[in-house]
């Protein structure tokens, strides 16, 4: 009588556990209401920023004087402003440049954020804490609407100008987390381990480090989004933003304050639009906290 045993792979073994891993982090996502909430929002303006050239039924900028001034009707959706323009297709486009807008200026405060946390965190010392941490200080103690005005007012309007006064702002939150997270990992044991095999200070901090910290780095990313959205709004209303004709939010707002009792629906839909817009990020970035960090009855 012949016995014979087959080898199992690790990967065999491996793939029914990874399997219900993925099944727990769906479920658990499909059980998060702020998740689910902030991730229906989000895709929904992403969708129409992205598609805004097909689902706009007029082009942003086309000026009808035969309909200035019109409330909502079939024909525009959203009414028409002191120009005669679509509302609703103005709208689909601010979208698309409060995304542009937010993601860049998320992604320059990443950039130098992760940076120059990783190199202060893992090399510590004087120069990290008494003079890195208090320029971060520094840029903190103004309120993170009031620092992108200034900036914008010194850099000047436009687009690219905008991103780079929101980003600025964003670069002390990444900082400190940064920091904080490669305080507790740089005395782990893998760690220790790579130094001990002779491991470069940049693998260690970009290989080792940084793929274990990115949870709250971006769920941070996710809040801050929100903030890019509003700090854009901001300085465009002020006409530090986007220039007009280019749709945005902010401007629309600008331009609604003077018919706000005669053609409220200039301010409202741009509004609403606006703090729905807030909401989903805020409500995504809970979202991902509570599924990367539960909370301890």
């Amino acid at each position: 009588m012949n016995i014979t045993t087959e080898s199992v792979t690790p990967a065999e073994t491996t793939a029914p556990l990874k399997k219900v891993r993925k099944n727990r982090t769906l479920g658990r996502m499909v059980r998060n209401p702020s998740f689910m909430i902030g991730a229906l929002i989000v895709l929904l303006m992403v969708v129409a920023g992205v598609f805004a050239p097909v689902l706009a039924p007029y082009p942003p900028n086309q000026i009808n004087f035969m309909a200035l001034l019109q409330p909502p009707s079939s024909a525009h959706w959203f009414g028409t402003d002191e120009l005669g323009r679509d509302l609703f297709s103005r709208v689909l486009y601010g979208a698309q440049t409060s995304l542009e807008v937010s993601a860049a200026s998320v992604g320059i405060g990443l950039f130098f954020g992760i940076l120059i946390g990783l190199l202060t965190g893992y090399i510590g010392g004087a120069f990290d804490e008494w003079f890195v941490m208090r320029v971060m200080d520094s840029i903190q103690s103004f309120p993170f609407l009031i620092l992108a005005l200034v900036i914008g007012a010194v850099l000047g309007s436009g687009l690219g100008n905008a991103m780079i006064a929101i980003g600025f702002g964003f670069i002390p939150g990444f900082v400190r987390i940064v920091r904080a997270q490669v305080f507790v990992q740089r005395r782990s044991e893998y760690v220790q381990s790579a130094v001990t095999i002779g491991a470069g200070t940049t693998r260690i901090l970009f290989v080792h480090i940084l793929p274990n910290i990115l949870t709250p780095i971006i769920v941070q990313a996710t809040l801050g989004l929100a903030s890019g959205v509003v700090a854009e709004a901001g300085l465009s209303y002020l006409g530090l933003g986007v220039q007009p004709p280019a749709a945005s939010w902010g401007s629309m707002l600008h331009t609604a304050q003077g018919y706000i009792t005669t053609s409220p629906w200039l301010a409202i839909f741009p509004g609403l639009t606006l703090a729905i817009a807030v909401l989903g990020f805020n409500y995504l970035g809970d979202g991902l906290a509570d599924l990367w960090q539960p909370k301890k009855n």
